[in-house]
């Protein structure tokens, strides 16, 4: 009687179970969300000082990624933390207006850099003698002056100071609420101290 070949039957799969898929699908979501959000941070205006560009209240979503490829440029709104930053505060959201080495000066109420008067199509209305009276900065290698486009009602480096490149967070890029006022943030660059801004 010949012996009859017997199948070999395949090692089973571990099948995991539902519990187990749910809480690994969970944590990453919550990996990605995280790294999101260290990318591409999201911030709400918290003053008027930025009007009539940026509302209070308003909410942005801001690029760490592109100073990680590229410098700041003037005439971009940015998130910083201010010298005078305390651990309880928002960062800031202001335009950069003066660039590594420049010398930016208020004479006569007009903005100069490097003894040019620089165009400001943005500003909500001509800044009065009191907020812009006459005075000089000399910024240094590394280090970028900072203005709200409402110049008479804005805490920027006029009173602050010029900030350091490593205390700023990132650019404004979308401004997504409320949603009647969403739009993507574009610039345009120039070497010139006069350029167009959003």
């Amino acid at each position: 009687m010949t012996e009859q070949p017997t199948l070999k039957t395949r090692p089973r799969l571990h099948r995991r179970g539902y519990a187990y898929e749910l809480i690994s699908t969970i944590v990453f979501m919550i990996a990605a969300f995280t790294l999101l959000e260290m990318a591409i941070p999201r911030s709400i205006v918290q003053s008027i000082s930025m009007e009539p560009n940026l509302i209070e209240n308003q909410r942005l979503v801001i690029s760490r990624l592109s100073y990680l490829l590229d410098n700041p440029h003037r005439g971009e709104i940015v998130v910083f933390l201010p010298p005078d930053h305390r651990p309880e505060d928002p960062p800031l959201i202001k335009r950069l207006i003066g660039l590594p080495g420049e010398t930016v000066e208020f004479r006569n109420t007009e903005l100069y850099i490097d003894g040019v008067r620089l165009d400001e199509p943005y500003i909500n209305e001509p800044c009065d003698a009191f907020m812009c009276s006459d005075r000089v900065w000399v910024l240094g290698p590394d280090e970028y002056f900072m203005m709200g486009d409402n110049r008479n009602h804005s805490h920027d480096s006029r009173s602050f100071g010029p900030v350091k490149r490593e205390r700023i967070v990132g650019r404004a890029v979308l401004r997504y609420w409320p949603p009647s006022k969403w739009g993507i943030l574009s610039y345009s660059y120039e070497d010139s101290p006069g350029q167009s801004t959003p």
